[in-house]
């Protein structure tokens, strides 16, 4: 009985534990709007899925933001503007922030 009982602690134990969703808020008090956010894991060669796919961040707004899938708390951001211009801000701790604010 004692073995039953143990065994599937032991089958869990050897899966990964799934990831985490980060939920951030982004305030955009520039003078543009802002068309594309990208947050990738630090030490990645490619940017992940714009996270503002649905609709640009209005100038003075802001949006609540989520990474479904997680991999660990440390991420770089690249932000596009309406204006071409393009701001990239490397290790940024998400466990840890709650709000990044564009200027």
């Amino acid at each position: 009985m004692l073995l039953r009982s143990v065994l599937p602690v032991l089958s869990l134990a050897a899966f990964p534990a799934m990831a985490e969703p980060l939920n951030f808020d982004v305030a955009n008090n520039s003078a543009a709007d802002l068309t594309e956010f990208y947050a990738s894991p630090v030490g990645e060669d490619s940017w992940q899925a714009n996270l503002l796919s649905a609709a640009p961040l209005p100038a003075g707004d802001a949006v609540s933001l989520t990474i479904a899938e997680a991999a660990g708390c440390a991420y770089d951001f690249r932000m596009v503007f309406a204006d071409g211009d393009v701001l990239e801000q490397a290790g940024n701790d998400l466990c840890v922030l709650s709000s990044y604010t564009l200027n």
